[in-house]
């Protein structure tokens, strides 16, 4: 009996069946795999000119019931409807913390210190950094969530850090008796430099006033080689609830009113002129840009635009 020919073209059919012909093939057992749980990076970097930038994340946790802290004065209804529509339940939240590394080529500057000495060291050194590294610690006010890195049972955590400040938000925790600030922050005023809106903390990063979240909260812009970023910092504390609806009260923001204004204003400028930004609270890695939608803004979270720039 003759073979039929086996040419190049019926190799290929052949080798393509083979996924849909199970019976044909002898199956090994296996054990079912463990579940791993969930998981998430601990550091983004990319380029930004001829700078290098990192965020951390500092930490994560679920809040219960969002509504006590976001959008106080909107209804139950319509907290739930703008959740709904962006796919997000009404009655928890994830939220985030994220301090940000800035290098310049010259300096380490680090944008606010997390909750703790510990895990503000834990995440520098997941993304390759020790503390005593750090040239520049910039505080963009003085909730606790970004001064609580500053010092630790150890003593200061940042050994060879200057302390970068806005002077309102410094002036107004001088006198207000408040423990964290007393006791991490204070302390350390001989190595401070207070700024004013406009203010240079390096060549390249300069402030931008935002008050409301706090009496003196500033965000910085970052520019290298023609390119542009911004560290909002609290300027909007959830990525839905405090940008498309600008208005909506948060718990945390000190002058409500200001707070508003100062969202539509910033993410105003960014809208328009498309300029990236890292928001302290957004979902990590806490990177992206606004856009203008109705009388707020719609966040875009970076997918590769940032690779580009490498």
């Amino acid at each position: 009996m003759t073979m039929p020919a086996l040419t190049r073209r019926s190799a290929l059919f052949a080798a393509a069946a083979l996924p849909f012909a199970p019976a044909l093939l002898p199956r090994a057992a296996h054990a079912s795999a463990e579940m791993m749980g969930a998981t998430m990076p601990s550091f983004n970097r990319f380029k930004l000119g001829g700078f290098e930038v990192t965020t951390l994340l500092g930490g994560t946790r679920a809040l219960e019931n969002p509504q006590e802290t976001f959008g106080l004065n909107a209804t139950p209804e319509e907290f739930a409807a703008l959740s709904e529509a962006n796919f997000i339940p009404a009655d928890r939240s994830q939220n985030f913390f994220t301090p940000t590394v800035v290098n310049t080529g010259a300096e380490l500057v680090l944008f606010d210190t997390g909750l703790a000495a510990e895990g503000i060291v834990a995440a520098l050194a997941a993304a390759g950094y020790t503390p005593d590294q750090v040239d520049v610690v910039v505080l963009t006010h003085m909730h606790g969530d970004h001064i609580g890195g500053v010092a630790g049972d150890a003593g200061v955590t940042f050994p060879n850090a200057r302390y970068v400040t806005g002077a309102v938000e410094h002036n107004h925790w001088s006198s207000a008796g408040n423990e964290g600030f007393d006791t991490k922050v204070a302390p350390l005023s001989e190595q401070t430099t207070l700024l004013d809106d406009g203010g240079a903390v390096v060549s390249g990063i300069t402030a931008m006033a935002a008050f409301g979240h706090s009496p003196g909260h500033m965000a910085y812009m970052l520019e290298s080689d023609g390119q542009q970023l911004a560290i909002i910092a609290d300027t909007a504390n959830h990525y839905v609830w405090s940008l498309q609806k600008p208005d909506w009260e948060v718990r945390f923001d000190m002058d409500k009113a200001a707070a508003a204004a100062t969202r539509k204003a910033l993410f105003g400028m960014l809208a328009a002129d498309r300029v990236p930004f890292v928001g302290y609270h957004m979902p990590f890695p806490g990177v992206g840009y606004a856009e203008a939608m109705g009388d707020g803004f719609r966040y875009v979270p970076v997918s590769y635009q940032m690779m580009l720039n490498g």
